[in-house]
């Protein structure tokens, strides 16, 4: 009888995360942040010294999330923060690879999302409203990607994602940073919003 394929990977915490069967204990914001600090978004075809990081795209979104719901409860930034944070172990894909490999990767990032909002206190599955806010905030840092760093016209981004109000987006930069400042700056801002529940 042929044993089945391993399914877990471990995690520089020294957790073993079991993919098929993900447990909130298995799972800690440092292996997330690590993770997402050296997962390349637009599969790396950025400019930059550095790669755009699914770390730092999740800072922004959750900075654009709370400029877009300024009355949004933490619990609901948190949320934002880590609405990609699946990827720290199956990685950044984009969206027409997700379309190919077919609804098998659908079930397998919400299973990982539903024991990660488990162990940070958020309900498996987020409210509509809620996730629509997020997707809102997500398609602006998009767009701002798309245009700053990765070779997008104004014109061409806005086809693709919308163009976002630019007093959502006044002031917004995006800044490549090395993956050991952005794997601190999310363990951090994780701990402002855990705080703040």
């Amino acid at each position: 009888m042929a044993s089945k394929p391993r399914a877990w990977q471990r995690m520089l915490s020294g957790r073993r995360l079991d993919l098929l069967d993900p447990t909130p204990v298995d799972i800690e914001i440092e292996d997330i942040a690590h993770g997402l600090a050296f997962v390349a978004r637009w599969n790396g075809q950025t400019r930059g010294d550095f790669a755009y990081s699914v770390a730092e795209h999740s800072l922004l979104v959750e900075c654009i999330h709370g400029r877009l719901n300024p009355k949004a409860p933490a619990k609901w930034r948190l949320a934002a923060l880590l609405h990609d944070a699946p990827e720290y172990v199956i990685g950044d894909m984009i969206s027409p690879v997700k379309a190919a490999v077919g609804p098998d990767y659908g079930l397998l990032d919400d299973r990982l999302m539903a024991a990660i909002h488990i162990r940070f206190g958020l309900p498996a599955m987020l409210p509509k409203t809620v996730k629509s806010q997020i997707k809102r905030a997500d398609k602006i840092s998009a767009w701002m990607e798309a245009v700053q760093i990765a070779g997008f016209s104004e014109r061409e981004a806005s086809k693709l994602f919308g163009r976002p109000n630019p007093d959502i987006i006044q002031g917004l930069d995006i800044d490549l940073r090395p993956p050991k400042d952005v794997r601190a700056a999310l363990v951090m801002r994780h701990q402002e919003l855990l705080d703040a529940l």
